[in-house]
């Protein structure tokens, strides 16, 4: 059934028809009662969706290519923050959320080109990740969160550097033998043990920079960076993080006195793998986090604070509000470094210092 055939049945226009669904203010009371019975005999649901959508050259949705599974969207704790200032800014301006999920397969690149959607944010894209081509080419407004830098694309997020050297430092103070928990290096997301990585080999550019800034400190500690082993971790998971640190306590050679994680979940699997092997934290092993989640802070964790939630509502902004933020905001947004009881000088109470 067609719009012609409802206004037939109605014996109205087609236009009145269309007001009756698009614009019902525009059309008696009675009118639209008699076109909404005629179309309900004929079983019409209304115009549809796509078309309307062509018309008016826009289709009110806001879409969010995630760089992970789709469920990584609903389980990861950063994700949810990420997505939650994503969607309150949706909700303000009255528009739908699309998730799109990069699975690493060949489909990537056709769903992101084929997907109904008005502007894009992508939440941090390795740097050879042919999405950011399929982005590119749709010409539609962009922004990456957290990298990589693309010309003609957006990008906000803290300076992952900095952060990285002043948590690095809170975790190597007084350590002889650190290791770090890391994001994934490359798509392909192995895990694998390195010793003191190049960072610059990362295709994640929130991981080379956070491996940077940790280099950076072992440096100012008078600690030989090549011979730190570095975990790379295939999911931001606290299971995987748990496992993986137990065999690191158990296995090297030199007791491992220190670990840096680039999250608060990672960090807290070292710590539930310290306390199985009934390691004393700090004294025998320091930990550090990011993100200062809750369950963070309930674990005396020092961490770097910075609001996912804050930098997903910039992102929106960006491609929603022209000028509601800078096209290449990188370090707009803040990140503190928050001592906690995991380190070694920590005061009893939470210490928030070296604001950004």
């Amino acid at each position: 059934m067609t719009m012609p055939d409802v206004a037939r049945e109605a014996g109205v226009s087609a236009m009145t028809v269309s007001y009756a669904f698009n614009h019902p203010q525009r059309v008696a009371e009675a009118t639209r009662r008699r076109v909404l019975d005629a179309a309900e005999r004929l079983g019409y649901s209304g115009p549809h969706p796509g078309a309307r959508s062509l018309r008016r050259g826009r289709t009110g949705t806001l879409g969010v290519v995630l760089g992970e599974h789709l469920t990584y969207a609903f389980d990861d704790p950063q994700a949810t923050q990420f997505l939650g200032g994503v969607s309150s800014v949706c909700v303000e301006h009255e528009l739908g959320l699309t998730l799109l999920p990069v699975t690493g397969g060949p489909s990537d690149a056709a769903r992101i080109r084929e997907a109904a959607v008005d502007a894009l944010i992508l939440w941090t894209s390795a740097d050879d990740d042919p999405v950011l081509d399929a982005v590119l080419q749709r010409g539609l407004p962009a922004v990456v969160h957290g990298g990589p830098a693309r010309e003609g694309l957006g990008l906000i997020g803290i300076d992952d550097r900095a952060a990285a050297r002043a948590v690095g430092a809170a975790a190597f103070t007084g350590a002889r033998a650190p290791a770090v928990l890391s994001f994934p290096t490359g798509r392909d997301r192995q895990p694998r043990l390195l010793r003191g990585p190049a960072p610059d080999a990362a295709r994640f550019s929130v991981t080379r920079h956070r491996l940077q800034g940790y280099a950076d400190a072992a440096s100012a500690a008078g600690l030989d960076w090549a011979r730190i082993p570095v975990l790379v971790l295939a999911r931001n998971d606290r299971a995987e993080a748990e496992a993986a640190t137990q065999r690191l306590l158990q296995d090297s050679e030199t007791p491992v006195d220190a670990i840096a994680a680039m999250s608060d979940e990672l960090a807290l699997g070292a710590l539930a793998a310290a306390h199985r092997l009934d390691r004393s934290i700090p004294a025998q092993l320091a930990v550090t986090g990011w993100d200062d989640t809750p369950a963070a802070a309930a674990a005396g964790l020092t961490t770097i604070a910075q609001s996912l939630r804050h930098q997903g509502e910039l992102c929106a902004r960006s491609v929603i509000e022209p000028g509601a933020a800078p096209a290449q905001a990188q370090n707009a947004p803040v990140w503190q470094l928050v001592h906690r009881a995991s380190t070694h000088g920590s005061p009893p109470a939470d210490d928030v210092s070296r604001a950004h």
